[in-house]
């Protein structure tokens, strides 16, 4: 069944056009309060319950609003944490024993924009069902349970630094972070209040940028969509390294001593690589259709399995779990690590991280350099609405005669774009200037055809 609302993770637009629209996150908390509570209600409590956090967007407060009346509509107890990281609202849901969690953001995207996502009761993110059947939930026009069954709302005035001590457990006793100086960027968002506090707690000096929120500078020129500015200031500083997070929390990307950027599928690698060491690994990782083919290759030489999901950290997850599997994420810094956390957290991933320096005395540089990664080149070839570029045999050919040109150098992914009336043609090359030109020639066989009635 297609879906209405929800896409990859969670329902998001503009603020204040339809759906993120407070009518619209009434109704929407009514309809998930129905479809996840119903059966969930907490042992000697009379109403199921579930906790609500949020970035530092402007537009949180009249969603988070919202969203409560929802809830307590349809007879929930709703628990306000305040701003939270997306993980830290996963990790508290599971935590408190409650029925769903629930997280208003837009993660790395820019003020205008935000959404609203949702962890089951054992903080994993819904699956397809579970959203489809709030999906077909929200448009019912039920009424209000009656007055002896609305629910409560609590504020949870310790959920910063409950989520600080989880953090901090997820790193090895016996080590600490004493005589590294980090740069840490909050990006403006969730974890402005969390993230430097553990890495301070743990030993390490810790200088803090994107940590003054004003409600529309979330992401904005920081965080790990701008990595540049933390690698300016880790040069500027001196420091060992840089940790950047998004606005919800849930990404990282980091910087090297000498201002090297370092993204998440060569961190993915590293914590591979420790992991198998330590023998915590498993059989293998879980990446995505996007992730560089310098990461498989390098693993599987390593006699690490390699298997790719769809793109969203959702579907690492759904992969992982099928394996039994505990390692995976995407190049934009989704790690998850899931004998640490339920989803993906950027703080947790970055403490992993530094564990394996702390571990083997390596820089990150150091530990990367064992990596080779492919030249990626990604060209948007716009099409007309409906057009399959999978059922054209001149693409077909085009991307053909491109492999066969490559052979183990390189691959060819086209994927449609799931918001715009884009396909996305992504090859991958040894040699970055043959990955520009197959690339160009295979879009410009996309183009012809969708040209075409």
């Amino acid at each position: 069944m297609a879906r209405k609302y929800f896409g990859t993770d969670g329902v998001r637009g503009l603020v204040g056009e339809y759906p993120i629209t407070p009518d619209f996150a009434m109704k929407l908390g009514y309809a998930a309060g129905r479809i996840l509570a119903a059966e969930a209600k907490r042992p000697n409590q009379e109403h199921a319950a579930v906790l609500i956090g949020k970035d530092t967007r402007v537009s949180g407060y009249m969603l988070e609003a919202a969203l409560q009346a929802g809830f307590n509509a349809a007879g929930v107890d709703v628990y306000l944490t305040g701003p939270l990281p997306t993980p830290g609202v996963a990790y508290l849901t599971r935590a408190l024993r409650l029925s769903a969690g629930v997280v208003i953001s837009a993660s790395h995207n820019p003020y205008h924009d935000n959404g609203i996502k949702f962890f089951g009761a054992g903080g994993k993110k819904l699956d397809d069902a579970v959203e489809l059947a709030i999906e077909a939930a929200i448009d019912d026009t039920q009424p209000c349970v009656g007055p002896r069954k609305i629910g409560k709302s609590w504020r949870v005035n310790d959920a910063a630094g409950r989520y600080i001590e989880f953090c901090k457990s997820t790193f090895p006793n016996e080590l600490d972070l004493r005589g590294l100086k980090l740069v840490v960027d909050c990006a403006h968002g969730a974890t402005y209040q969390v993230a430097p506090h553990v890495f301070h707690e743990l030993g390490a000096e810790v200088i803090s940028i994107g940590v003054t929120p004003d409600g529309f500078n979330i992401n904005e020129d920081v965080g790990a969509t701008h990595p540049e500015t933390l690698r300016r200031r880790v040069l500027a500083e001196g420091a060992d390294l840089g940790i950047a997070l998004d606005g919800d929390g849930d990404r990282l990307i980091m910087v090297d001593r000498d201002g090297t950027i370092v993204d998440g599928d060569q961190l993915l690698y590293v914590l591979a690589l420790h992991r198998q060491k330590k023998g915590t690994l498993g059989a293998g990782v879980v990446g995505t259709l996007m992730t560089n083919l310098g990461v498989e290759t390098a693993l599987k030489q390593r006699g690490i399995g390699f298997e790719r999901a769809k793109v969203g950290d959702r579907y690492v997850l759904e992969k992982l779990l099928a394996n039994n599997w505990v390692v995976g994420g995407e190049g934009s810094g989704h790690l998850l690590c899931l004998d640490r956390h339920t989803t993906g957290d950027g703080i947790v991933s970055a403490l992993q991280v530094l564990e394996a320096l702390k571990d083997s005395g390596l820089s990150l540089g150091d530990f990367c350099s064992g990596l080779k990664l492919y030249a990626q080149v990604l060209k948007n070839v716009r099409i007309r609405k409906g057009f399959d570029c999978h059922g054209s045999q001149a693409i077909r050919d085009a991307v053909a005669a491109a492999e066969a040109a490559m052979g183990q150098d390189g691959r060819v992914l086209l994927r449609p774009s799931g918001t715009e009336p884009v396909v996305r043609v992504m090859v991958e090359h040894l040699d970055a200037a043959q990955a520009e030109a197959y690339a160009a020639s295979i879009a410009l066989a996309v183009a012809a055809e969708a040209e075409q009635d």
